[in-house]
């Protein structure tokens, strides 16, 4: 199938529109239509139901949307690597959450470029689902996340235990009803955080922001939750205090590959990220 007919797919899927998405992708609107004809004709089934409104997604059309998503990210990473292959004859796709390449993973890719000089490094974050659908697809090498659920096919492997704690900016003794603040440090910590904290449901600041929340944190007088391994140094240098028993949330960090792989290639790696894993204790 020609690519361009499931990037066509997906920008009418996301505008709802055969004349936006042939302004977005400077074709022309009969070009869109012939596009998405010639899609539905190979798959047999009406992908969208078009009216004056607009086009909007058919049941088949749901389905095949994440199929589309997966053939336009596959394509993109033979290019990528394609592309570097003259410089770097080697070349890895990993992918975490904000929370893991802060202070984690940013320093062990340094880290490996200077273990292994021709190795190029691309780096994604995301959660979850999507990191273990990309290793799927094929799309990432290698995912570090929590508490992993991954299908068969793929293998996790515990790295260390992160835990989350609270550290507060404010002077001592001192606390009001808006000095509080919300970091989206992914699913199960905001689950869990809301059944033990229900009173800090609404907070004044809530922040999908990952560890540039810190920067919020030293800048406001305020409290809330992060990665001990990010405010370690900064407790120890009386930038934040970490409040007398004050709940702690913890989350088993792992590294996910797939089962069948270059064991050649891959093992300096995985070792590599185990031995930078070990430094955090």
């Amino acid at each position: 199938m020609d690519v361009n007919l499931a990037r066509t797919f997906l920008v009418v899927a996301e505008t709802g529109s055969f004349v936006d998405t042939a302004r977005k992708l400077n074709i022309t609107q009969s070009t869109v239509s012939a596009r998405i004809k010639g899609l539905e004709d190979l798959l047999g089934r009406p992908l969208f139901t078009r009216s004056k409104s607009g086009a909007e997604l058919t049941g088949a059309g749901e389905l095949f949307q994440k199929h589309a998503l997966a053939m336009v990210r596959v394509w993109q990473q033979a290019q990528l690597q394609v592309s570097l292959a003259d410089q770097h004859p080697e070349h890895i796709s990993v992918g975490a959450p904000l929370s893991l390449w802060s202070d984690f993973l940013l320093k062990w890719a340094a880290g490996l470029r200077i273990q292994i000089p021709g190795i190029a490094v691309s780096a994604t974050a995301g959660p979850s689902p999507v990191l273990s659908q990309r290793l799927i697809e094929g799309t990432l090498d290698l995912a570090v996340m929590y508490r992993p659920s991954p299908p068969p096919g793929l293998t996790i492997e515990h790295l260390f235990d992160e835990e989350f704690v609270l550290v507060s900016s404010t002077r001592a003794g001192r606390r009001g009803s808006n000095d509080y603040l919300l970091i989206d440090w992914g699913a199960d910590f905001v689950q869990d955080h809301a059944a033990a904290f229900p009173e800090h449901a609404n907070p004044a600041i809530s922040l999908d922001l990952g560890p540039m929340g810190l920067d919020y944190l030293l800048a406001n007088e305020c409290s809330g939750y992060f990665p001990a391994r990010m405010v370690r140094k900064l407790i120890s240098r009386g930038r934040v205090r970490e409040p007398k028993r004050a709940r702690k949330f913890v989350y088993p960090v792992y590294m996910v590959y797939p089962e069948t792989r270059n064991e050649e290639a891959y093992e300096p790696i995985l070792r590599g990220l185990r031995r930078a894993a070990a430094k955090l204790g």
